[in-house]
């Protein structure tokens, strides 16, 4: 799946982005230079999310300006667990690719078997370079027989060009063209009923459908409960926006920032791009790749169906055991987040860091995903031992506390699954 990577907020953003004018001649004859945008954009959807927003808390994802957090933290992640939540997905990278070699495209460039996922069906992707370091994961979207998008953290224009070499298929660039909106919560379904949008209930987990001319519905989410995405032509989303919370009356919809979605991602166990591994090219130093074996997703790996970008390291590396790191889940003592912290064994041997961990408010307990040196987390996973520093008042205080590897999510509810939803 695909997350917005933390980066340093902002507090203001009262000075808009320029906007490109286009290109007058002066009195001498010579054309003026074209005006660019600089800074952070805003998505259509900011006058809404600026008119919500407490804490004026932005962060930056894909050149947008997009929440951290508007109200509180707390009140924005138990809205994801007990009501209803909208987050503006519209920065995401979108790309469409249609022609008779779309699914031979897609299957040379991923490690999954695109035929395995039929139209109107969602399916989460990985794809490598030839060395088999994820260069991103994301979701594909499948229109119909020869019509997909991808949607990532990372631009992929270059890459799904190169890909696309020699083949019958056409790459469009739909960042600016395609918004996106997702629905989270168990009233989810609930308020798309009341504001007209019944017809999803049929959708199970994963699938697509376009409920309307213009509005396409995913039953898919990052928050590992019952929720949707909806896409939309980026001029239209703001009356979208509005259609919805006209529609919210009984069921406590509220607009969340990337802080309150981070939670309820690691209590899911998705992993995020930039934060629990670095996509390959933009690493800086070499061995700081990770191939998807190394992150856990072996099953995503169809060495059957043929060739695919990175298929012999990946093999080779699968033949030969020789991992170098384990991304793992793990439950930690105590109650202080472990983010950072290094992983012993036997309290004395360095073996691992947390990539991502919290204390997760709903199933009262202390979780993380963790990146450990091979074999340990996998073949090794007793006396594990995490070193946590605690901050109180003033003094800085040293913990070791047990680790415990899991092998499911931390949170996982079965209304997330049922089809029809169940109406909360």
């Amino acid at each position: 799946m695909t997350m917005p990577v933390t980066k340093p907020a902002t507090k203001s953003t009262s000075r808009p982005a320029a906007r490109k004018t286009a290109a007058r001649k002066s009195s001498s004859g010579q054309r003026a230079p074209f005006q660019v945008p600089q800074g952070l954009l805003p998505t259509p959807l900011h006058p809404r999310l600026e008119a919500l927003s407490r804490t004026k808390a932005w962060m930056g994802w894909a050149g947008y300006i997009s929440p951290s957090v508007l109200d509180t933290v707390e009140f924005e992640y138990f809205a994801i667990r007990n009501q209803t939540t909208l987050f503006d997905i519209s920065p995401m990278h979108k790309y469409r690719l249609r022609g008779p070699d779309a699914e031979a495209v897609l299957n040379r460039m991923v490690t999954r078997d695109m035929r395995k996922i039929k139209p109107g069906r969602v399916g989460y992707a990985i794809w490598c370079d030839e060395e088999g370091m994820a260069i991103d994961d994301g979701t594909l979207f499948r229109f119909g027989k020869n019509d997909f998008r991808l949607c990532c953290q990372e631009r992929m224009m270059g890459w799904v060009q190169d890909a696309a070499w020699g083949f019958n298929v056409t790459v469009e660039d739909e960042s600016q063209t395609v918004a996106g909106l997702s629905l989270q919560g168990p009233t989810s379904f609930s308020l798309l009923s009341d504001a007209g949008l019944g017809k999803v209930a049929k959708l199970r987990p994963f699938d697509l459908a376009q409920v309307e001319p213009s509005l396409w519905v995913s039953r898919t989410g990052f928050t590992g409960d019952l929720g949707y995405e909806l896409w939309v032509d980026w001029d239209q989303v703001l009356g979208l926006w509005d259609r919805l919370w006209a529609a919210s009356t009984h069921w406590g919809l509220r607009a969340i920032g990337y802080e309150a979605l981070n939670l309820a991602r690691i209590e899911a166990g998705f992993i995020a791009a930039g934060v629990d591994f670095q996509p390959v090219h933009t690493t800086m130093r070499l061995g700081r790749g990770r191939t998807p074996l190394e992150l856990g997703f072996g099953k995503m790996v169809d060495f059957g169906k043929g060739h695919f970008n990175g298929r012999r390291a990946l093999l080779r590396q699968q033949e030969t055991g020789a991992m170098r790191t384990h991304l793992i889940k793990i439950e930690l003592g105590g109650f202080k987040p472990a983010d950072g912290a290094l992983l012993y064994h036997q309290k004395k041997k360095e073996v691992g860091h947390v990539t991502s961990g919290i204390w997760s408010p709903t199933v009262k307990r202390n979780v993380a995903l963790a990146e450990l040196k091979a074999p340990f987390g996998v073949g090794v996973t007793d006396d594990l031992w995490a070193e946590i520093y605690v901050h109180e008042e003033g003094q800085w205080s040293k913990r070791l506390v047990e680790v415990t590897v899991q092998d499911r999510p931390f949170f996982s509810n079965p209304r997330a699954r049922a089809t029809p939803p169940l109406a909360y």
